[in-house]
């Protein structure tokens, strides 16, 4: 008897804490806090160049909610803007070599693996600038259906577009509202930290031409291979785009460069 009364003794004191613990655990919290950092050889923006070949620093935060609102702020280096002041009419002095966005919106999944996310998004450019000179501040409306790892995004200028002037136009007239984006994404897990993404997008830019009359319009499009690799993220793609970037077009730059021409792109990122 006190064999058996030593055991169970012994046993409920093992059990105990553990049922105890389990009672007193909390509950994960509604919401969950991310950062993120990427080093890139190239800051690509839908298919057009942002740092002029050069590499990139990035990183952001993002605050989601159990509820699917979420809030957050990324940043990248920059030259686009202080890369035109030699070339585009009226815009010496620039110096502008940050990008800041901030967003917010709310995302669910749905039945089925069917998600929606619909959100605002301002893209913002501290800096110098010479008087009368077009902000390139922009914000956007968004909205995006998506299933499983293949999503559709639709993105519609409430203001200008970066700042987008024709240099037909001696008044420097920004674009008009109203430019919009169209974008379809895909991801696709291959196995053993491979993936697979792919993309492709359509830029209308409303009320901006290149210097000859070209269209400020084009079509983008992205493959590529990321791996998982001891925490971090790295990717290997190719961008091209049929912007029009030759000599006197909109997306060639003072440094002699089409900005929409094909090239690779190198990134590695973390998620901390």
């Amino acid at each position: 008897m006190r064999k058996t009364f030593f055991v169970a003794t012994l046993a409920g004191c093992l059990v105990a804490p553990t049922a105890s613990h389990a009672e007193d655990a909390a509950p994960p919290p509604p919401y969950t806090l991310t950062g993120n950092f990427t080093l890139a050889s190239e800051y690509i923006y839908r298919g057009i160049g942002q740092s002029n070949r050069k590499p990139a620093i990035q990183g952001g935060i993002d605050f989601t909610h159990s509820s699917g609102v979420y809030v957050g702020s990324w940043a990248s280096s920059i030259s686009w803007l202080s890369d035109q002041s030699s070339f585009w009419p009226g815009t010496p002095g620039v110096s502008a070599p940050m990008e800041w966005d901030f967003y917010g919106g709310i995302k669910n999944t749905l039945a089925n693996d069917f998600s929606y996310d619909v959100g605002v998004l301002t893209y913002y450019y501290p800096g110098s600038y010479p008087d009368g000179f077009v902000s390139p501040n922009t914000t956007e409306l968004y909205v995006a259906g998506g299933w499983k790892t293949i999503t559709l995004k639709y993105s519609y200028a409430l203001t200008n577009l970066f700042g987008a002037t024709s240099p037909l136009d001696t008044t420097q007239k920004a674009s008009d509202s109203g430019s919009y984006y169209v974008d379809l994404s895909g991801s696709f897990d291959l196995g053993e930290g491979f993936g697979l993404v792919g993309h492709v997008g359509y830029q209308k830019v409303k009320g901006a031409l290149g210097a000859d009359g070209s269209s400020a319009d084009y079509t983008d499009y992205k493959v590529g291979l990321t791996k998982d690799l001891l925490g971090f993220s790295l990717g290997l793609s190719y961008i091209g785009t049929n912007a029009n970037g030759d000599v006197g077009q909109f997306y060639h730059n003072a440094y002699d460069k089409d900005l929409g021409k094909g090239r690779v792109l190198f990134t590695v990122g973390k998620t901390l």
